[in-house]
C-alpha cells in the first residue's frame, strides 16, 4: 500500500528546474537512497515530501494520519532547551507529553518543594503510564548513547555544532513515525556510530526516505535507489551495488541509441547535401526529421577524471613526526607520537569523535604547535588542506574566476596543459554554471568549488579533513579517481569505511590515553583486525627458549632431543623460508605492477598479508629449533 502518492509535481527556483513533472509512490516497508549531483534538488525533494516546501505544480496525497519524521541537513534547535527537551520535541501526543514531563522535572529539581509541581508530576506520571511513553523515554537514552551523547540534561547552547546535529537525529529516531525523511544522517558521526546506525535503520520497520554520500551505508540498508537528473527521478530496485550494475546497463544502452543517432543524422546530411529540394511533402518531413534530430541533446553521466595532473615535485623528506604529546583540556590527545610520512603513502586517521584526529592533522599541516616534540616538513613540501568548513568564499564572484585565482592551467603528467574551464567541467561544473556567481550554489556545490580550488593549486601533500562531508557520490567517485593518479603523499581523516577502501593503504588509530596505533591495511582490514584481537591479553607466539640445565640437575632430567616430526622439521624449514620470500617477492612485484586495478589489488594485498604472516611465523618456529639444537649439541658436550 503507497503512503504517499506524487503526482506530476514541478519545482523552480529562477531559471533553474529542479523537479520536472515527476510523479511516483512510496510504500509501507520501502527503504529509499536518494543519489545525485549536488545542486540536483535531492534536499528540495526532501523538503517538498516532509512538507516544508511547496511545489510549483503537481499535488502530493498521503493517506490520513501519516506520521511523517523529517531530518534536515541544517536542524533548528531551542538553545535554552536539554538534550532530552530537545529530543521530545516531537508533535505526536506522546512526544508532547515526554516534552512536559521533562520540563516539570527540571523545574521540580530547582523547587524540590512545590507542591504544585510534585502534583503535576504525579498527574504526568499516570499518563505517562496510559501512553505506554516510559520505554520512549528510555529509549531516547539509549539512542543518544549510541550516538556519542552522554550528558543528557546539556544545554544545547554548549554542544559543539556535530553533538547538535547527532542531538538532532536522536530526536528523528525516536519519534513514532510511519515515513522517516533523512538528509545526510551519516554526517559528524564516526565510524562505529555510522555502523551502529546501519543496524538500526535495517531493523526499524516504516518506510524510509535518505539522502547519503555513505556508500557502504547505502549497500547494506536501502532496497531502492532514487536518481534524481536534470529534475527527473530514476528508480532502481536493489541496493548501491545493484544501482551501479543497472545504471551501467542504462548508460550503454543511451550510448547506444546515440550512436544509432549519429548514423541516422550522418545519412539525413548526405541526403541534404545531395541539393533536397523540399517542394513535396515527403521531402519536407524527412528535413523536418533531420532538424529534430539535430536538436536532440545526448547526456552522458561518466563521472571519470580520465586526466593525471602533475604536482609539484615532492623530496624524500615529507613530514616527520618525533616524540609529539598533544593535552586539550587537561585531556592527553597524542601520547609520544612517532611517525615519518613518506612519498606517495596513503594514511588514514580515525578514531572515536573528539579522540584528536583532527589535531593529528593541524599538528601535520604547521597549523598548530604540539606541546612537546616536533613536526618537521621537507623543503619541497606544498600543502594543500580540505578542511571540515570552506574557508570564506566572495558571494559575487564567478564560479571560473574564483578557481582561475589559483591557477588558469594545471600541468598534466603527458607533459600538456589543462585549464581551470577544462577543470571544472570535469569537476562537474558545466559551461552554464562556471559564470554564475558563487552566490547561485547550493551548499554542496560551494564544498565541491572549494575541493577545487585546493587541488588547482597544485599541492603534493594533501590533507583531507572529513572530505566525504556534503560532498555526493558523484564528487567522490572523480575525487577517488583523482587521487589514483595524484603523485604526492595523502593524509585523510575520515569516517566513510568505502572511501577510505578505496584511497588509503595504512591506518593511525586514535586508540586510549592518547595511543595511536599503526597498521598497514586499510580500513575493512583494520576492522578485521580488531574484531579478531583475542579477549585474552596476547601471548607471544614465540615458543619459549629452551631453559639451560644446570649441571646439579642432568643426572635427573631427560635427556633432550627432537622428535621424528621437529628432526624433519629442522632439516627442511630454511628451504621453506627460502620459498616463502620468493613467492613473496613475486607477490610484491605483482602489486607494484597492479596500476589501478582495484579488485586485482585488494587479492593480492591479502595475498601478501598471509606470506608475510606464514614468513613470521616460519621464522619464530627456525629461532626455536635452532636454540633447541645448541642445546642438545652442548649437552652431548658435557
Amino acid at each position: 500500500m503507497n503512503l504517499l502518492t506524487v503526482e506530476n509535481i514541478s519545482k523552480n527556483f529562477g531559471v533553474k528546474e529542479v523537479l520536472d513533472n515527476i510523479s511516483f509512490g512510496i510504500s509501507e516497508g520501502e527503504k529509499i537512497g536518494l543519489v545525485g549531483i549536488n545542486g540536483t534538488g535531492k534536499s528540495t525533494l526532501l523538503k517538498v515530501l516532509a512538507g516544508k516546501e511547496p511545489v510549483d505544480a503537481g499535488k502530493i496525497t498521503m493517506i490520513s494520519n501519516l506520521q511523517v519524521e523529517y531530518l534536515p541537513q541544517d536542524p533548528l534547535f531551542d538553545e535554552s532547551a536539554t538534550v532530552l527537551q530537545q529530543v521530545f520535541r516531537g508533535q505526536s501526543p506522546v512526544m508532547k507529553l515526554l516534552l512536559e514531563y521533562e520540563k516539570t522535572m527540571d523545574m521540580l529539581n530547582c523547587q524540590p518543594n512545590s507542591k504544585e509541581l510534585q502534583d503535576k508530576l504525579l498527574v504526568l506520571g499516570q499518563k505517562m503510564d496510559e501512553l505506554d511513553a516510559w520505554h520512549l523515554e528510555n529509549e531516547a537514552k539509549t539512542v543518544l548513547t549510541k550516538l556519542g551523547i552522554a550528558n543528557f540534561n546539556d544545554p544545547i547552547e554548549v554542544l559543539s555544532g556535530g553533538q547538535r546535529k547527532r542531538v538532532a537525529l536522536a530526536g528523528a529516531l525516536i519519534n513514532p513515525a510511519d515515513f522517516l525523511i533523512l538528509d545526510e544522517p551519516t554526517n559528524h558521526i564516526d565510524n562505529g556510530t555510522v555502523a551502529w546506525l546501519e543496524q538500526y535503520l535495517h531493523k526499524r520497520k516504516g518506510a524510509l526516505l535518505m539522502i547519503t554520500h555513505d556508500r557502504y551505508f547505502l549497500d547494506r540498508v536501502v532496497n531502492n535507489i532514487w536518481e534524481l537528473d536534470n529534475g527527473k527521478v530514476y528508480r532502481y530496485e536493489g541496493n548501491y551495488s545493484t544501482y551501479l550494475e543497472a545504471k551501467a546497463v542504462r548508460e550503454e544502452q543511451l550510448e547506444s541509441s546515440e550512436r544509432k543517432r549519429q548514423n541516422i543524422l550522418r545519412k539525413e546530411l548526405a541526403w541534404i547535401r545531395r541539393g533536397a529540394k523540399a517542394r513535396s511533402t515527403k521531402q519536407k518531413a524527412r528535413i523536418d526529421r533531420f532538424e529534430k534530430l539535430q536538436e536532440k541533446v545526448f547526456e552522458s553521466n561518466t563521472d571519470k577524471l580520465e586526466i593525471s595532473i602533475e604536482a609539484s615535485r615532492l623530496g624524500k623528506k615529507v613530514v616527520e613526526l618525533e616524540h609529539v604529546n598533544k593535552d586539550f583540556g587537561g585531556k592527553n590527545l597524542i601520547k609520544d607520537f612517532n611517525y615519518i610520512f613518506t612519498k606517495d603513502e596513503r594514511v588514514g586517521i580515525i578514531g572515536p569523535n573528539g579522540s584528536g584526529k583532527t589535531t593529528l592533522l593541524n599538528i601535520i599541516a604547521g597549523r598548530l604547535s604540539p606541546d612537546s616534540g616536533q613536526a618537521e616538513h621537507g623543503p619541497t613540501v606544498k600543502i594543500g588542506y580540505f578542511a571540515q568548513e570552506n574557508q570564506a568564499m566572495d558571494r559575487d564572484i564567478r564560479v571560473i574566476d574564483y578557481i582561475k585565482e589559483a591557477a588558469e592551467y594545471l600541468p598534466t603528467s603527458d607533459g600538456g596543459l589543462i585549464s581551470a574551464s577544462q577543470m571544472l567541467n570535469r569537476f562537474l561544473f558545466p559551461p552554464r554554471v562556471q559564470w554564475t556567481p558563487i552566490s547561485d550554489l547550493s551548499g554542496g556545490e560551494k564544498r565541491r568549488l572549494y575541493l577545487l580550488r585546493i587541488l588547482m593549486e597544485s599541492p603534493n601533500v594533501l590533507l583531507f579533513d572529513e572530505p566525504t562531508n556534503d560532498l555526493d557520490i558523484q564528487t567522490l567517485t572523480i575525487l577517488e579517481d583523482y587521487l589514483d593518479n595524484f603523485p604526492g603523499t595523502l593524509i585523510v581523516v575520515s569516517h566513510d569505511r568505502y572511501f577510505l577502501d578505496r584511497t588509503i593503504e595504512n591506518i593511525l588509530a586514535f586508540e586510549e590515553n592518547g595511543k595511536i596505533r599503526n597498521f598497514v591495511g586499510n580500513y575493512s582490514d583494520y576492522q578485521d583486525f580488531i574484531e579478531n584481537l583475542p579477549q585474552e591479553p596476547a601471548v607471544d607466539r614465540k615458543p619459549p627458549t629452551p631453559k639451560t640445565i644446570e649441571p646439579q640437575a642432568q643426572e635427573k632430567a631427560k635427556p633432550l632431543k627432537f622428535t621424528y616430526k621437529e628432526q624433519k622439521e629442522y632439516e627442511q624449514i630454511d628451504d621453506i623460508i627460502a620459498e616463502t620470500e620468493v613467492e613473496l617477492a613475486e607477490i610484491n612485484n605483482k602489486i607494484n605492477q597492479a596500476g589501478s586495478n582495484y579488485e586485482l589489488l585488494q587479492e593480492l594485498i591479502e595475498k601478501q598479508k598471509g606470506l608475510e604472516l606464514r614468513l613470521e611465523e616460519l621464522m619464530d618456529r627456525w629461532a626455536y629449533l635452532n636454540e633447541l639444537a645448541e642445546e642438545i649439541e652442548k649437552q652431548s658436550r658435557r
